[in-house]
């Protein structure tokens, strides 16, 4: 199923952007719930932590498990590409509050989380700012994050925002080929060696399928977020069919 416009008509008629985006988020978690993400992980449709911090899908760790020496047979056969680009990164402090929110004891952890961008994120400055700082407050934790941006009516850079946020020179960063884009980022490097930021950018298009990206849930464990089979399965279960 290609890529539709769900901000114009027809779609944003039949079918409002907000119903579309709570059915892709669950169909994101289901899939990664039938056997990619390996035992003692789970995903959750519209997480909402602490009040208006909501996420759309989280990946999280059962309380007390340890990641599997082994992963899954989808895991094992899937290795994550090269990141598409790799910067040198500077995170600041974690601000106390996030740690709080993130790593309360006895709650199962936080291991990554998938953010579909609504137009609401991208209509003005301080929205826009408002949503790269929860995505700066996942990678000062180490948490994976995939970033998917399918608004036609918005048209502002949101991986220029969150770069621009993290201090990173944003000439540096792959020119996107369409305002529509998915971005996996994680953040790697430690107390000993220089931090840096890797991106897996995509560049999506209408009546383009979606990608696959890196869905990081550990450290040095990954696994495959198929976004053209949770979106095509998400328009089969609301009957929504391709133009023509």
């Amino acid at each position: 199923m290609p890529l539709l416009d769900h901000f114009n008509p027809p779609l944003n008629r039949t079918h409002p952007w907000r119903s579309f985006h709570g059915a892709w988020a669950a169909a994101m978690a289901r899939l990664l719930n039938q056997g990619v993400l390996p035992s003692g992980y789970y995903a959750v449709p519209l997480v909402d932590r602490d009040g208006p911090i909501e996420i759309n899908v989280a990946a999280m760790r059962e309380s007390g498990s340890l990641p599997p020496a082994n992963a899954t047979a989808a895991s094992r056969v899937w290795a994550a590409p090269a990141p598409g680009l790799t910067l040198a990164l500077d995170l600041p402090a974690v601000d106390g509050a996030l740690v709080q929110v993130y790593a309360d004891d006895g709650d199962p952890r936080l291991a990554a989380a998938i953010e579909l961008l609504s137009p609401r994120n991208k209509d003005r400055p301080a929205a826009r700012q408002a949503f790269a700082v929860k995505c700066v407050g996942y990678l000062q934790q180490g948490i994976g994050v995939v970033v998917v941006d399918t608004v036609t009516t918005r048209r502002a850079d949101m991986n220029g925002v969150i770069l621009s946020l993290l201090g990173v020179d944003v000439s540096a960063a792959v020119p996107p080929q369409s305002s529509l884009s998915a971005v996996s980022y994680r953040a790697v490097g430690g107390e000993e060696e220089p931090r840096q930021l890797q991106l897996w950018p995509a560049s999506l298009g209408l009546a383009q399928p979606l990608p696959t990206l890196p869905l990081w849930i550990a450290p040095d464990l990954s696994v495959p977020l198929d976004l053209e089979a949770s979106y095509q399965t998400t328009c089969e279960d609301l009957r929504i069919r391709q133009a023509g």
